[in-house]
């Protein structure tokens, strides 16, 4: 049998949040922290969160869609994030915060954007939904004590997701 593996790629702020959450579903082979969406080839982490690249901080998901749907792993994505914020996500301020879905194809340009109009019309948020659905463009993993970071440094994880705002949102939000 040939691998059906397929990517999806999402930019929701600190991708250290953002490893975690699609990590422990069935079907995800990997989740990779990097950046993507800019203007420089290879660009670091201190380059990306001077705001001077274009790049967002995001997370490449690898996935078996005969596991895990596209659109199961979009819900997953809504629900760590404010989408009515341009400007960053909780704590974290500046371009490279900010989030998006990069497609990989037109299935999921196509429901990516079904997905975003639902939230827009579903009447959960007051604001306008911000977050944009772009084209992949080349991804650029972070430098390797950026990968799994919740697991490497769990302390200083959860201290940094905890200050961050980003769990009373979501419970507030989503009621979890």
């Amino acid at each position: 049998m040939t691998d059906q593996r397929k990517k999806a790629t999402f930019a929701g702020g600190c991708f250290w949040c953002m490893v975690k959450p699609f990590d422990k579903w069935d079907g995800i082979h990997g989740v990779v922290s990097g950046y993507t969406g800019g203007q420089i080839a290879n660009p670091t982490y201190e380059t990306v969160k001077s705001g001077t690249t274009g790049h967002y901080e995001a997370v490449e998901i690898t996935y078996d869609p005969f596991v895990i749907s596209y659109e199961t792993i979009l819900e997953v994505y809504w629900r760590q994030i404010d989408p009515t914020d341009d400007d960053g996500q909780f704590h974290d301020r500046g371009d490279s915060y900010r989030t998006a879905i990069f497609y990989h194809n037109e299935e999921q340009k196509e429901l990516a954007e079904k997905s975003r109009q639902l939230l827009e019309n579903s009447g959960k948020f007051s604001k306008p939904i911000v977050t944009k659905v772009l084209s992949a463009t080349t991804f650029y993993p972070a430098e390797a004590h950026h990968q799994d970071y919740y697991k490497k440094n769990e302390e200083h994880y959860l201290q940094d997701r905890a200050k961050s705002g980003r769990d009373k949102y979501i419970e507030e939000v989503w009621e979890e």
